[in-house]
């Protein structure tokens, strides 16, 4: 679960979230990493996207970089309404309208909503799975189910040839190995694809922590804590 960036609680990276009196008596902004604050405002401040939203508010059109549109903000001091009629945290609607216009570098749109809704069920995209070895086949009797079997011949080099085998009668006759044929899954290929699935949303994140760190949010401060850029890595 991610912090509660209102009650001081750790997240899911390790950072504190806390609340600070200034001199005098004015509370400070919160210090949360970009992940943070993604969950914390399509959890608790339950954000929607809205992909029409910069056009309408700033005249911006399409291919305008996040950058300029997010300082056009800061510089006009508008506020804009990512969350659609709710009356979300202002800061929430900004992170809603950071993901509206995530660059198509970064997977666009389809990212945009991918992150939304991992961050609503505080996720994170899923880069490995338990290997499953199961049968290629089976058949179902009355006895139950089991593996298909196969010639072991028709595996060539690897396999095995056809055995003799004495009858009854005393005679010879051949007769294939079988085998059950498996499958192990994910693939290597699977395991690839996970893995870059993965890397495209650390660097929509990244995208999206430059984007909130230029941005006039009033309550939070992004920090640079991100997730593990590459989790399947062991370090030494």
């Amino acid at each position: 679960m991610p912090a509660d960036c209102g009650t001081g609680r750790r997240g899911r990276c390790g950072l504190t979230v806390t609340m600070r009196s200034g001199a005098h008596g004015i509370a400070t902004k919160r210090s949360v990493s970009v992940l943070d604050i993604i969950e914390w405002a399509f959890q608790r401040e339950k954000v929607g996207i809205d992909f029409d939203e910069i056009e309408r508010e700033t005249g911006a059109k399409p291919g305008v970089g996040m950058e300029y549109i997010l300082m056009e903000q800061a510089r006009l001091g508008c506020r804009v309404q990512g969350g659609g009629t709710s009356s979300a945290h202002h800061d929430a609607d900004i992170v809603a309208s950071t993901l509206a216009v995530l660059p198509e570098s970064c997977g666009g749109r389809r990212m945009a909503i991918w992150i939304a809704e991992l961050a609503r069920s505080g996720r994170a995209p899923e880069w490995r799975s338990e290997l499953q070895v199961r049968p290629r086949a089976t058949a179902t009797n009355r006895h139950g189910t089991r593996a298909r079997t196969s010639d072991a011949l028709e595996l060539g080099s690897v396999g095995w040839p056809h055995q003799a085998r004495r009858k009854r009668n005393g005679s010879i006759a051949m007769e294939p190995v079988l085998y059950s044929p498996i499958e192990i899954r994910p693939t290597a290929r699977e395991i690839a694809s996970m893995r870059r699935g993965y890397l495209q949303w650390w660097s929509a994140l990244l995208e999206i922590k430059s984007a909130l760190q230029i941005s006039h949010l009033t309550s939070h401060v992004v920090t640079n804590v991100m997730p593990p850029s590459a989790p399947w890595k062991k370090t030494a």
